[in-house]
């Protein structure tokens, strides 16, 4: 199990049988403020790499959740749908928004590492 990172601050934590979980980062979610409705996307749905795949708003502002590879949603968080809290108290486990199938494993290679990532949010 490994972990990635986009731009949009999504983390993406790779599973040895070709799935992936998604949520927000650490950063997102202190950015955006307490977290107060998800909307998460559709279980059985394909996404493309870089579509909406979700919202989620804050006391503060709304954000776009974007697909960080192309794959079908397996899964959704309905503990973060009924207690959004959890994209603030717990964002790297129980605050996860959804689960996909990848359809092309090849693109987790353009997403970056932590310290990629720990780089980027140093210099924005």
């Amino acid at each position: 199990m490994s972990i990635k990172y986009t731009a949009d601050h999504e983390w993406v934590q790779i599973e040895a049988d070709g799935t992936a979980t998604v949520g927000i980062t650490v950063h997102a979610q202190d950015a955006l403020g307490d977290v107060v409705y998800v909307d998460l996307p559709e279980v059985g749905k394909s996404y493309a790499e870089k579509e909406v795949a979700g919202v989620v708003e804050s006391v503060k502002a709304a954000a776009d959740v974007y697909m960080p590879v192309d794959g079908e949603i397996t899964a959704v968080n309905e503990d973060l749908r009924n207690d959004p809290a959890l994209a603030n108290t717990d964002p790297l486990k129980s605050g996860w928004f959804f689960k996909v199938k990848l359809s092309n494993p090849a693109q987790l290679d353009a997403l970056m590492d932590s310290t990629a990532y720990d780089e980027l949010v140093k210099n924005s």
